[in-house]
């Protein structure tokens, strides 16, 4: 089974860039779809939300439309690592940032069937 661990939270301003990476280990990086997903302080009733998705050969990308052209999902299936640059990165986007993965785009939105890291903090501020 795969796992995943993030790196690159920390504390920016807003207006400022972050880029997160995630390493994923134990098994063929290459087959799974990945996706990046947050949860936003005192919102934990509703979940993670959904980042970004990027499926195995990097042909396909899916973004909500609160960060389409500010965040870029990628993935290098040769270091077997996905990052997600966010650029002008805005208070309310502070969360919890999980990286994750399942086996098709499909199932990325289907609770209980993703695979998660730990977490990074991103922390924006005013």
């Amino acid at each position: 089974q795969v796992q995943l661990v993030e790196s690159g939270g920390g504390s920016v301003q807003a207006g400022d860039s972050l880029r997160l990476s995630c390493a994923a280990s134990g098994s063929t990086f290459s087959r799974y779809v990945m996706g990046w997903f947050r949860q936003s302080p005192g919102k934990e009733r509703e979940g993670r939300g959904t980042v970004a998705i990027i499926n195995q050969n990097s042909g396909f990308t899916e973004y909500p439309e609160s960060v389409k052209g500010r965040f870029t999902i990628s993935r290098d299936n040769a270091k077997d690592m996905v990052y997600l640059q966010m650029n002008t990165l805005r208070p309310e986007e502070m969360a919890v940032y999980y990286c994750a993965t399942t086996t098709t785009v499909a199932m990325m939105s289907v609770s209980g069937s993703r695979i998660w890291g730990q977490g990074s903090q991103v922390t924006v501020s005013t």
